[in-house]
């Protein structure tokens, strides 16, 4: 699994190589592994810089009234700069990743984030990084 983790388009064939196993072996493996849930999706990593969103922030979120109902993901799903919300245990309800072409950009999508959640934020931008999307295997 680990094999298939860090590289999603190796071929069966590649795989048994690498595992010491059959093709069809392998084949099975990942199937059961698919059927049981653990193997969730395929996708290709983008790379944000070329797609022109070199910015990329962590936008903490937290109720601007205690009292509101909690939908802040619901509400904020439609906003495609947020790639990622986590909900989190701390001062702040949901942390964001975001990534976006500006600081004015961002700044806008701060506004909107507001506006459409009744949420006030707290913001830090990423100036570089070391590694990301690693599996955890």
């Amino acid at each position: 699994m680990a094999v298939l983790a860090r590289d999603g388009r190796a071929s069966y064939t590649d795989l048994a190589e690498r595992v010491g196993l059959s093709v069809s072996a392998v084949h099975q493996r990942v199937r059961r592994l698919e059927q049981r849930g653990l193997i969730t999706g395929y996708r290709a990593t983008l790379d944000a810089k070329q797609l022109g969103l070199p910015l990329t922030a962590f936008v903490s979120i937290s109720p601007a009234d205690v009292a509101q109902s909690d939908e802040a993901p619901t509400l904020l799903a439609h906003l495609a700069a947020i790639e990622e919300c986590h909900a989190v245990a701390g001062v702040e309800s949901y942390i964001l990743k975001v990534r976006v072409a500006s600081p004015d950009a961002l700044e806008a999508l701060l506004k909107e984030i507001r506006a459409a959640a009744n949420v006030t934020t707290r913001t830090t931008v990423v100036l570089s990084t070391s590694y990301e999307a690693r599996p955890p295997i």
